[in-house]
């Protein structure tokens, strides 16, 4: 058995786990339960220097002095390389270099170190095997550690080689889909500049440092940071250094912040401390003339058992439960039994590999089993601080078996920052209702903008969007979610559509009571000077125009949005006709068949007004006709003017009703001047009066109206626009038929031929003078 360490420069710890090995197979060769009457031997050589190292490994590897390929037909495959399994070696980068070697005979390599991620793949790797857990576990850990405290900016120095660099980009997959951003990073070495790392960490404002790092590298890199006063740091120790025993007690550490560490559990190994103090003893009184080489039998530079007893105990497990596995699976190789092992068998490294691959063993309370990738199926951190006493103080644990579980209590760990939890973050986080704004390449620095009305934030979805409502809902500024929208429209049970559709029902009443009235005065002055059968006309036009009233309340459809306006203004239009060719009948009868009594004759035997009504009536209808096939009325949900609600209308399209309302305005306008020219004419025959009073209200009403829909956008604009409609209808039929209805029912006098001739003749007196 061989066992490769390094020891170019003392380290005591590595010293430790020297010892430990020769422990083990010490503890092994005086066991009856185990390899029974086999004795194992050992080699133990540094592997710092490959002028000294791989001479060394050759030689191990070498079946009577000569190296053979496998692709020699002749090769004996009787005898074997000089050593069955292999210990270590510690680092990843020594594992990388020295593994590929022990490969071509399929020699087992047991590492108590190499953590790198690298040699889980066993294609490259396949003998290889440890006993410490990969790198992904500890970045998992450091992991955890970060988003439980909610450390957000963090540097990340690790030392310049494959186990550092593994670390690295196992760090940087980690984080990729969490809310952690990696600052700063910076490969260490022996000639790293430690004042320009910390000027670039101090600039970042980075408040959490994690270190993955051998410990000769940590400990230059914490007294660099003592030195260079730098403060207010969270550290945060791989478990390289994380049980350091010399750091904590260092002058001036407790300046630089708080140190967290990730730590193997320490297992103590009993029987360890008396082997170190006899080993001590004996080497004491040995020829201290002898090379001061540090073997089994050397005063290693005056080293006391108190020393190396108490070192750094990172990493003991691993090497123990390493030269036991090897042990264990050599003890199923030569089917030992009780008090005996078969030494007919030849026993080859190969064999030694396929059981340790199959091995499973209790070894101070754990259980060593191997996965298919040469991993521990056991193991577990410790995360500990680095109290004021200079201790490692454990304050959680991390277990990877059989499940994942992490816990710390942040309670116990004594800040820097005078007991709060300390922050490392690029940017505040933002307040409820703002969105993130990219400010920079790392996702942790962004700036924070309000979401405006109308938007939501989901902070669990996408932090970095303002999301829109639907027409349905609707937010305030800075919401988190939407609101429902308040439909509004105006009910048939209403209070202002009852009264105006009991309106309606009276306009259409009224309007049938004077025509019953008129039809049985039909031959009396008052009805034939009011327009006689034109009269009728206007009426049933004025009822059938009513009917646009009852359309504007209800939930809208398509149909009642088109019959709000159509009967309106297509009958409208007519009753329009009417009384523009009714104030020029006026005016052509008293003031132009004297004067042009060609046109009053051409008007009178082709009867122009019914053919003025008649065209007006057909061009409207055309007109119509062709707005609605180009954009006809249709439901709109108005949802600009109220950010709670939802109005209930009717999209009108001005291009497509535009020319409607021109003939409609058309025919008020000569109506209007008609009217006006009448109006000194004889006050029985002035209906151009009462014609011109009511297109002022008509038009004071429309007015209105729109005045008040420029400045009100509610639901009962509908309600207004009910009105308007019925009030335009009323003013015809109050301000011109109510009239001559008293007259005919209250002044029967006044409703006879001999009255009308009178104030003819007197009004011809008047023109004539």
């Amino acid at each position: 058995m061989t066992m490769i360490i390094c020891l170019q420069a003392f380290i005591l710890s590595s010293y430790r786990r020297f010892q430990l090995m020769r422990f083990s197979v010490q503890q092994i060769n005086n066991s009856t339960s185990i390899l029974p009457n086999v004795f194992l031997g050992y080699k133990i050589f540094d592997l710092c220097l490959d002028t000294h190292s791989f001479p060394g490994i050759l030689d191990l590897i070498s079946v009577d002095g000569l190296i053979e390929p496998w692709a020699d037909p002749h090769r004996n495959l009787t005898k074997g390389p000089k050593v069955i399994a292999v210990v270590g070696p510690f680092s990843s980068t020594d594992t990388s270099t020295t593994v590929p070697l022990f490969l071509v005979d399929l020699i087992p390599v047991v590492s108590y170190g190499a953590a790198s991620s690298a040699f889980a793949e066993k294609s490259k790797f396949t003998s290889f095997l440890r006993t410490v857990n990969s790198n992904k576990s500890i970045i998992d850990v450091i992991s955890r550690i970060l988003q439980h405290f909610n450390w957000r900016w963090v540097a990340f120095l690790n030392s310049d080689n494959d186990f550092g660099i593994d670390g690295l980009e196992l760090f940087m997959k980690r984080i990729q889909n969490a809310d952690i951003c990696l600052a700063y990073t910076k490969a260490l070495n022996d000639n790293t500049n430690y004042s320009q790392i910390f000027k670039q960490i101090e600039a970042q404002k980075v408040k959490v440092i994690i270190v993955f790092a051998p410990k000769l590298t940590a400990e230059a890199l914490v007294e660099s940071a003592i030195r260079l006063n730098i403060t207010d740091k969270v550290w945060i120790a791989g478990d390289t250094w994380s049980l350091n025993r010399w750091l904590p007690k260092l002058k001036g550490i407790k300046h630089i912040g708080t140190v967290i560490g990730v730590s193997q559990p320490v297992v103590p190994i009993p029987g360890f401390s008396d082997f170190i103090y006899s080993t001590r003893s004996h080497v004491l009184h040995e020829n201290t003339k002898q090379d001061l080489f540090c073997n089994q039998a050397c005063n290693c530079s005056g080293l006391t058992p108190e020393e190396v007893i108490s070192i750094d105990p990172s990493f003991s497990f691993p090497v123990y439960s390493a030269v036991y596995a090897i042990a264990h699976a050599l003890h199923n190789a030569l089917q030992c039994g009780i008090g005996q092992c078969d030494r007919n068998i030849t026993v080859f490294p190969h064999m030694v590999l396929a059981e340790l691959k199959k091995s499973k063993f209790r070894l101070l309370n754990q259980t060593v089993e191997f996965d298919e990738n040469g991993d521990l199926k056991y193991g577990s951190y410790r995360i500990v601080f680095w109290n004021s006493s200079g201790d490692a103080q454990e304050v959680g644990y991390y277990e990877l078996y059989p499940s994942s579980q992490f816990f710390i209590n942040g309670t116990e760990i004594q800040w820097h920052t005078k007991g709060q939890v300390p922050t490392s973050l690029c940017s505040q986080v933002c307040p409820v209702g703002y969105k993130k704004t990219a400010d920079g390449i790392h996702k942790c620095c962004f700036k924070c903008e309000i979401c405006q009305n109308g938007t939501f934030i989901n902070i669990t979805k996408d932090p970095y969007t303002c999301v829109s409502c639907t027409e349905a809902e609707w937010s305030t500024e800075g919401s988190t979610s939407c609101n429902q929208r308040v439909v509004e429209f105006v009910a048939f049970t209403d209070t202002g559509a009852v009264v105006i559709m009991v309106a309606a029902w009276a306009l259409v009443g009224l309007s049938l009571a004077v025509s019953v009235l008129f039809a049985i005065n039909y031959n009396t002055p008052v009805v034939r000077s009011a327009g006689g059968p034109m009269c009728f006309l206007i009426l049933i036009c004025l009822m059938l125009s009513s009917v646009s009233v009852y359309f504007y309340f209800g939930q809208p459809t398509l149909s009642s949005c088109i019959l709000r306006f159509l009967p309106f203004v297509l009958f409208y239009t007519v009753c329009l006709a009417c009384f523009v060719v009714r104030s020029f009948q006026i005016v052509c009868i008293f003031k132009i068949a004297a004067k042009l009594p060609k046109l009053y004759s051409w008007w009178m035997k082709y009867h122009g007004q019914w053919l003025v009504i008649s065209v007006a009536f057909t061009i409207q209808a055309v007109l119509l006709l062709i707005g609605y096939s180009i954009d006809p009325p249709k439901p709109f949900n108005d949802t600009f003017w109220y950010r709670d609600k939802i109005v209930l209308g009717c999209d009108i399209s001005f291009t497509a009703t535009s020319s409607s309302v021109f003939l409609l305005s058309l025919l008020c306008c000569l109506c209007f001047i008609f009217s006006y020219m009448g109006k000194d004419l004889p006050k029985n025959y002035n209906e151009a009066k009462s014609i011109t009073f009511c297109l002022l209200l008509f038009i004071f009403t429309w007015i209105a109206f729109i005045t008040v829909f420029i400045l009100y956008n509610g639901a009962y604009i509908q309600t207004l626009n009910a009105f308007a409609v019925l009030s335009s209808l009323y003013s015809f039929l109050l301000w011109y038929f109510l009239p001559k209805c008293l007259i005919i029912i209250f002044q029967p006098q006044r409703n006879t031929q001999q009255y009308f001739q009178g104030l003819i003749q007197s009004y011809t007196k008047t023109i004539s003078q």
